[in-house]
Order: structure tokens, then sequence, then C-alpha cells
């Protein structure tokens, strides 16, 4: 049984039983206004991170493709110690590429050591993190992989979620994330505010943003060359089975050889993303499609997916690059930080002699400056003084 056909009749039961569980009074239509929750599971000693005194997983309502009610689930990180007037302000993180397998999601799992060791920093400055896994990874549905505005949802709708799990949580919040997290958290950069006027959004953090991607597929087809990029083509490979999953008229499957339609059915229902990496690391694009990527439709919806927006900001936001990244190329970043800045953005960019992973230890003494200049309140610093 396919994985879009499973979770189909999945989710059927799953809304049978949200009906019977979250139902008040009696009767009333289920609750899957974005942020209410589903359900919430206190997580073990193992599952704490160096920092926290609890956590708990929360699975709870969001939106996805085309504005469609899905449900995400999360881990809400509660800090040490007393919480301050008005409690404590909140972190909603975003994480880097995992896959898009159920059997990914980072709550599903002890946290990478990399990961625990980063979000106990900022709970050490005093600050609840919450962790979304995105919409349909581990729930029902297809994960959209770089879908940015589903997963800026999810992002939005975890501190929903989290501050109806605690009460102790401030309506104050900051977005943060890497890698595909990071292009989540400039897309959460662009909406949250008039998507959750009700929260009072300080600003952001992303490092290792993808952006442009959307202007390298026309280039896509059989002739593709073998570029020099880690993972391009299970990059890709999931952006694809995101858009078959969403956007059933384009007919993804027409575009893909029968060795593509085996990579895409493995990265949604098999193998998380390291592991396809590893199979499929030697092969390229060209030997995944059959035909050019660049006509109108397809093009249309993969911009309303990647496009990561250029203008429309209304808080402060932080930048970190790595010179060396080749997941997340510079020259791609630079071009979004040129094209920002052309339109009167203004906003914190640094580069690192890093490379991909290594840019989020490498930003941390310049962001949690950042991060504690928007929850007092302060201009951070920005533009030319950064």
């Amino acid at each position: 049984m396919s994985k879009r056909l499973g979770r189909t009749l999945v989710g059927l039961s799953a809304s049978a039983l949200v009906a019977l569980t979250v139902a008040a009074p009696a009767g009333a239509e289920p609750n899957d206004a974005p942020g209410a929750v589903v359900s919430r599971e206190l997580l073990g000693p193992d599952r704490v991170i160096p920092g926290a005194v609890s956590a708990t997983k929360v699975t709870y309502w969001s939106t996805g493709p085309k504005d469609a009610p899905m449900t995400s689930t999360g881990v809400v990180y509660r800090p040490e110690g007393a919480p301050p007037v008005g409690g404590w302000p909140v972190i909603s993180y975003a994480h880097g590429t995992v896959g898009v397998a159920d059997q990914c999601a980072p709550s599903s799992s002890v946290p990478l050591e990399r990961t625990a060791t980063h979000l106990g920093h900022w709970l050490e400055q005093g600050y609840a993190v919450v962790t979304t896994d995105y919409v349909g990874l581990g729930t029902p549905g297809v994960h959209p992989y770089l879908d940015g505005r589903s997963a800026a949802h999810s992002v939005v709708d975890m501190v929903r979620a989290a501050r109806a799990v605690d009460d102790d949580l401030s309506s104050e919040w900051v977005a943060m994330g890497q890698s595909q997290g990071g292009q989540a958290t400039m897309f959460t950069a662009s909406l949250a505010t008039d998507y959750a006027p009700e929260l009072d959004y300080r600003g952001a953090v992303a490092t290792g943003v993808p952006s442009n991607i959307e202007n390298l597929l026309p280039l896509g087809g059989p002739a593709f060359p073998a570029l020099p990029l880690k993972g391009t083509t299970v990059y890709i490979a999931n952006v694809l089975d995101g858009l078959r999953a969403s956007r059933p008229d384009i007919d993804i499957d027409s575009y893909l050889t029968p060795l593509g339609k085996t990579i895409l059915d493995d990265v949604e229902n098999n193998m998380c993303y390291t592991e396809a990496r590893t199979k499929y690391g030697t092969v390229t694009l060209g030997q995944v499609l059959t035909k050019s990527l660049d006509n109108p439709v397809f093009m249309e919806a993969a911009r309303e997916l990647l496009t990561v927006p250029t203008a429309g900001y209304d808080r402060p936001f932080f930048i970190g690059q790595g010179l060396s990244d080749i997941d997340g190329p510079a020259p791609l970043t630079l071009k979004f930080a040129a094209d920002l800045a052309a339109n009167g953005v203004d906003f914190a960019f640094h580069t690192y002699p890093t490379d991909h992973l290594g840019t989020v230890p490498a930003s941390v003494p310049d962001s949690t400056p950042f991060v504690a200049a928007l929850f007092s309140g302060r201009q951070p610093c920005t533009g030319s003084l950064c």
C-alpha cells in the first residue's frame, strides 16, 4: 500500500478519533483550527535535552498546501527555573532536512547531539524552545518538502499549541531555523504577524537558507549536468515528492524515469535523507528525469512553493551563511541578500568560513545578542552596522 493511500485511510480514522476525543459539547464539530491540540505526551528523561526540565510532545492542527487543514507534531521544551513575569519567551525552531518519510520526524527519536546542544544554548538563555516536525512528517498526508508557506504555518501553530499545553509560555516569540528550517523561518518572518495576530512575533534567525532554487529548476531534464552540490538529487526528489502529493494535476510521474519513480517512492515511504543520500548519492538528476521541467505549469507550482519572499517583512531578521556551504551555496544566498537590500529590507547578514552544518555554531555569538535585543524591545544590529 502506498503511503498516500495508506495515509488517506489513516487520516479518515484519525479524524473520527479526534471528533470523539476533543469535541465539546457532545455532537460538536472537531476543532481543527490552526494550533488546536489533538494530543499531548510527556516524554521520558532520555528525550529531555540539556537545559530543559521537561519535554512534551504535542499533536496539533495546522495549515498545509492549498490552505487545507493538516496535523503536525512537535516538542515543547521548558527551561529550568521559575518563569519571568509574563511567562517564558518562546523560540520556535524549524529543523533542517531529515527526509519526508514518517519515521524521519525528529520528535519520534532522541535528538541529535548537535541539535540538543544548539537548542540547549537557547534554553540556558531563558527561553522556552518549541520544535515542529512540519505537517505530514509523522502525521497523515505526505510532507510537502520546501513548501515554504506550509512549513511557516507549522512553525507558527507550534507556538499556539505550546501555549495551549503550558500556561507559563509568553505570547512573545522568535522564529529560528537551519537549512530547510532556514527557508521555513524566512517564510514565517513574511507571514507571522498576519497569520497569528494574537501572538507577539518579534523577529527571526535563519541560517543555511535554501534560496533561488526555483531559478535552477528550468535546467532540470535528462541533460542536467552533474553539479558538485551534495545531495542534489535527493533534495530535488523530496521536492518532487511533495509536489506529487499536493499538485496531482501536474502528473509528476510523467517526468520520471523508472529509477526516478523508485527514488521518490523510497524517500516517501522507506528512507530518511542520510540513507537516501548514501544509496543514491551517485545518481544524477538527469538520470531521474525523462523530460524538461521548464514548462509553465510546473514552474508556476515550483515558484509557489520555493520562492522565498524578498520584500514585505515587518520585523527584524538575521541571516547566517557559510562560505563553503555546498548544500545551500553562498552565491545563491548572496543573490537573495542583494535582492532583499535592493527592496529596502533592513536585516543582519553574516558570513562564516565554514560549511552548511558549521554555520549554526559559528553564528551563535552573533545571533545570541540579536535575539536578546528582539525580546527586550531594543533595535538589533542590522544593515551596514553589523
